[in-house]
């Protein structure tokens, strides 16, 4: 235990250095938490055993993070979403990737599996962190790599369990696959019935639920171990256990949020320091790995993207985000050392594989767009033309109209508005799930990206007298600002400092969420402290409202919580 401990310190003292210097240049963590791990293997200050043991233990604590945060109706979207993708990925990489390591590298079975499963699973944390800002802002392939990587997590754990068994007879497989059915199923139970019971009888303390939170994930990971199975099983489950669904859990939420990067941390400098000097075998089978993971594995995604009906850019930015290898491949591989089921080459090349990708996804993020731009967009031009041609319906003689960007909430209620005040509109969206509903509801639709061209021709925008924008992603907000329309345009933004600078652009008007609530809160005050209105009325007010968003399907009585 006390070398442990000090292996502990030796990791942080040595990422704070590095974190440090990020700070300082203003750049990604990660790449720099994984240089600190390779100066603590250069140095030799933590053992081999001991970094296997801090990275299962970071990725143990990461994965039920990944399981506290999932939402159960998201298998409903990687259904929907994702399916055919991710069917595909795994029946073309996997394969692929299986042949490259049995034929062309002499590996045998078992071990040319372990290479298929690293080159068909994509990252979570690397790929989450990557995507928080366009799955907050509800982009469609922000939304579409976060259900792949939903798929992908799930079919790792399976995978986990399975392969835990220390001989892949038809009996251990079948008792190891039992026991981690009865860690689930328990899981439930407690998720149902014994966490809403301790926040019940918590009577309101976030320290109480979140200890006995950290209770519950001990209990899980001790059940894990006494079965047999990999602890990020237990995780697992100890996630899903306390996953709450209201208000009372925010206080947890907010905890392991708090704790949730220095696990990050123990994790990429713990992979950073398993990276040995590869020898030229660990070397080409490592580029092979990542050439598999960064080329090949893009590739076959954004052509499922496609034949599903994405359009070319939300099929080409979704594929590049699951570009790196999957933080539970690694689980994989170290469990498979740990039970001698996988060749030291193939071992290395696996983390050296990781730490290259990982590193290189933090960089290629921003250049995505000039990629696609010169290259991607000039390639499938005339296929995406014919798609969006097929997917909508604009009058030909349409003029002064509004071209309403985006089909969610806010933009059903400025449809609605139009419709009552009998103005023309065009809406314009590219999620798949919105086009039934686009068809049936909207006089005028666009299938289309708000940040392609000829979305923007088939809307008629040169005859339109205004664009109304209900996304607030930056780069969208430009986009629309280099549109070439004597109309005005309305943007949303999450902050007053770009919509500033967007109306400094040429935006007629941004509007920000965050001020006009603040502002609607004000006023809520000054008329109740002025004795304009009490209570009650508010409280009416306040109902009258959501009943009307509950009529035109735009809230649900969970809103009114």
């Amino acid at each position: 235990m006390t070398d442990l401990i000090t292996a502990l310190a030796v990791v942080f003292i040595t990422a704070g250095v590095f974190l440090l210097i990020a700070n300082q240049l203003s750049l990604s963590s990660i790449p720099f938490y994984l240089l600190a791990g390779l100066v603590i293997s250069a140095g030799g200050f933590v053992s081999e055993p001991e970094l296997i043991e801090l990275a299962q233990w970071g990725i143990a604590f990461l994965v039920f993070t990944f399981g506290f945060r999932t939402d159960f109706s998201s298998v409903e979207s990687v259904i929907r979403d994702a399916e055919t993708a991710a069917v595909t990925q795994l029946l073309v990489v996997g394969p692929i990737a299986f042949g490259v390591a049995h034929l062309v590298f002499g590996f045998g079975l078992e071990n040319a599996v372990y290479f298929a499963i690293a080159a068909t699973l994509s990252s979570t944390i690397v790929g989450a962190r990557e995507l928080e800002q366009e799955i907050r802002s509800n982009l469609v392939h922000g939304r579409l790599a976060s259900s792949v990587h939903f798929f992908d997590d799930l079919l790792a754990i399976g995978l986990i369990v399975m392969l835990s068994a220390e001989q892949y007879t038809s009996t251990l497989v079948t008792s190891k696959i039992g026991y981690g059915v009865i860690l689930l199923l328990v899981a439930f139970l407690v998720y149902r019935h014994g966490f809403p019971l301790l926040v019940r009888l918590a009577s309101g303390s976030d320290e109480l639920v979140m200890m006995g939170s950290i209770s519950i994930l001990i209990a899980f990971i001790a059940g894990a171990e006494y079965a047999g199975v990999s602890i990020v099983v237990g995780a697992f489950a100890a996630g899903i256990a306390i996953r709450g669904d209201d208000v009372s859990s925010l206080g947890v939420r907010n905890g392991i949020a708090s704790i949730r990067d220095f696990f990050v941390a123990i994790f990429f400098v713990t992979l950073g320091a398993l990276v040995a000097v590869p020898s030229p075998g660990v070397l080409l089978v490592a580029a092979t790995l990542a050439a598999l993971v960064l080329f090949v594995n893009p590739l076959v995604l954004m052509l499922a993207f496609v034949y599903e009906g994405y359009d070319a850019r939300t099929a080409f930015l979704s594929s590049t985000s699951l570009n790196q290898v999957s933080e539970l491949s690694l689980v994989i591989a170290i469990q498979a050392l740990l039970l001698g089921n996988i060749s030291e080459t193939l071992f290395e090349a696996i983390i050296l594989a990781a730490a290259a990708t990982m590193i290189l996804t933090s960089v290629a993020r921003r250049y995505e767009e000039p990629v696609y731009r010169s290259l991607v967009e000039r390639l499938v031009a005339g296929r995406q033309t014919r798609k969006i041609d097929e997917r909508s319906a604009v009058a030909d003689d349409l003029e002064e109209h509004i071209v309403v960007v985006g089909y969610g909430r806010q933009g059903r209620r400025i449809v609605e508005t139009c419709e009552r005040l009998d103005r023309e509109y065009v809406v314009m969206d590219n999620d798949p799930v919105l086009w039934d509903d686009m068809r049936a509801e909207c006089r005028n639709y666009v299938f289309g990206d708000a940040m392609s061209t000829y979305p923007w021709e088939k809307a008629r925008v040169t005859e339109a007298e205004l664009v109304v924008s209900t996304v607030d992603h930056h780069p969208v907000s430009e986009a629309i600002l280099e549109v070439e329309t004597d109309a005005d345009v309305i943007l949303r933004s999450e902050t007053s400092g770009d919509a500033r600078a967007l109306l400094d652009r040429g935006a007629t008007y941004v509007s920000v969420p965050n001020v006009l609530a603040g502002e609607q809160l004000i006023a809520t005050v000054s008329e109740l402290t002025a004795g304009e209105t009490d209570l009650d009325a508010l409280e009416r007010e306040q109902l009258q409202y959501f009943q009307t968003l509950e009529r035109y399907g735009l809230a649900t009585r969970e809103d009114r919580v």
